[in-house]
């Protein structure tokens, strides 16, 4: 679906950090899980920022997953 929407190849990265997938895989081990969103920069800091500019972009494809489950 992303692919199809914005023509490139989504950034996967792994990453440590205090998710709410850590605390669902502690109680569900094994389970296969992703984490997605919009670009958020200094994430838990007084520094925080979110670019604006994504935040529909990725509503947009939430919406067309949906469509597609």
């Amino acid at each position: 679906i992303f692919k199809e929407m914005y023509k490139k190849e989504p950034v996967v990265e792994a990453i440590h950090a205090g998710l709410e997938c850590g605390i669902i895989g502690e109680k569900f081990s094994g389970m296969d899980m992703i984490s997605i969103g919009p670009t958020i920069k200094y994430p838990h800091s007084p520094e925080e920022q979110v670019h604006i500019s994504t935040v529909d972009k990725f509503y947009q494809y939430v919406i067309e997953i949906m469509k597609n489950i």
